[in-house]
């Protein structure tokens, strides 16, 4: 079945369009209500087309804030080519500043490809695997740690096993800018966006520029100056006006062993911090049980070498939650 989402705004139509997706939505306030999702459209000339998404992830903002700005501020006549611009794509969980959806409890970036009959993620990560990926020579999704984990700002790369297509993600990547470009060769799932759009064959970015459901002045500015630098790699803008960045750090993850999960339920306690270089066997934190004062606290160690570029954020954990995880310099 076709996708159920629409929109009265034209996407080969010529200047700056701004209004909405509409998801039908049947609920008890609204028989015939829509789910409306914030939708931007760029064009001018014969150039590429880049599709920039953000609030994949309702709680994570410098994206979010980022394409609003461009979208306010960006001259249609200085495009040439076509921006997509979705600044809240999950608008369900952005507005309610919730990871994942108030509605169907579903999070969009463990959806794709989608299902044009599924719930409300479901349905968003259809529209965007069916319809506006075919139109993308380019992709971004800009994220950040959320509510609860800390990240270290990079851009980033998910390898997709096509020599070509990673090289030319690579060089996209290291016109961006970032001081940190981080290469996932290893995810716990692959129901992410950036790995549909490597099975559709376009190049993509990702990235995560802030966390602790704060806005990182910093992260905000990497995201701001780099998608400006990924236009002009693209040929979307004219050529800027600077010195090349610096060559950005390189690292990877390959492996389970990247991430330290808690064992136990309690508070955290970290015992490294993030930005530094860490060895098989140091501590990554303690675990303490304060209604039980007696009881040992549980040592979490790290699994091999690295540098830690996330940390959990809230101090409260359970079992199972992801407390940290290391990236390692990259191979080649």
């Amino acid at each position: 079945m076709s996708t159920q989402i629409w929109t009265r705004l034209d996407y080969d139509r010529p200047g700056k369009q701004v209004g909405h997706l509409h998801l039908p939505h049947s609920v008890h306030r609204s028989a015939y209500g829509n789910i409306v999702i914030p939708l931007g459209i760029v064009a001018g000339g014969k150039g590429p087309t880049l599709l920039l998404t953000a609030g994949t992830h309702g709680d994570e903002y410098e994206g979010q804030i980022a394409l609003t700005k461009l979208l306010r501020n960006i001259d249609p006549k200085s495009v040439n080519g076509r921006l997509i611009v979705i600044p809240m794509l999950n608008a369900p969980a952005a507005r309610a500043g919730m990871r994942t959806s108030p509605i169907d409890g579903a999070n969009l970036n463990r959806a794709f490809p989608g299902d044009p009959l599924g719930g409300p993620t479901a349905a968003i990560a259809h529209y965007v695997s069916s319809v506006l990926f075919p139109m993308a020579d380019a992709y971004q999704d800009i994220h950040a740690g959320g509510s609860s984990l800390d990240y270290l700002p990079f851009v980033s790369v998910r390898q997709s096993g096509d020599a070509d297509l990673d090289a030319r993600a690579m060089a996209a990547a290291r016109a961006f800018g970032a001081p940190l470009i981080q290469v996932w060769g290893y995810s716990p799932d692959p129901r992410l966006s950036t790995a549909e759009s490597n099975r559709q064959k376009i190049v993509s970015l990702g990235g995560e520029f802030g966390g602790g459901g704060a806005v990182s002045r910093r992260g905000l500015a990497i995201v701001e100056r780099g998608l400006e630098r990924l236009m002009a790699h693209l040929g979307i803008m004219a050529p800027l006006d600077e010195s090349p960045p610096p060559p950005a750090l390189e690292v990877e993850v390959q492996g389970r062993d990247h991430y330290v999960y808690a064992e136990a339920d309690g508070l955290f306690e970290p015992l490294a911090d993030l930005g530094e270089s860490v060895l098989a066997g140091q501590p990554c934190g303690n675990v303490h049980d304060p209604d039980d004062p007696l009881r040992p606290a549980a040592l979490h160690l790290f699994r091999r070498d690295g540098m830690l570029v996330c940390r959990r954020h809230p101090g409260q954990v359970r079992r199972g939650d992801c407390l940290a995880h290391l990236a390692a310099p990259r191979r080649g």
